[in-house]
């Protein structure tokens, strides 16, 4: 079996949701500007959080002499 069962879930027809009072998801935006990344096995082992991943790549690329562009 593919999928979920909401994929093929139809709402029946003794539901009415057009007076329905839809409450706007909170979360919506927050999530949407985070930048994600994935994480091997192996490297979370050495990193505890995001502070020590981004204080490990400001060594790398401070020693490699890049430019950060400034935060916004």
């Amino acid at each position: 079996m593919n999928g979920s069962w909401e994929d093929d879930y139809e709402v029946p027809d003794h539901i009415d949701l057009s007076e329905r009072k839809w409450v706007k998801n909170p979360f919506v935006q927050e999530f949407s500007e985070m930048n994600l990344v994935s994480l091997d096995d192996d490297v979370k082992k050495v990193f505890s959080d995001s502070k020590a991943v981004n204080d490990a790549l400001r060594k790398i690329i401070a020693e490699k002499k890049v430019d950060l562009p400034k935060a916004s």
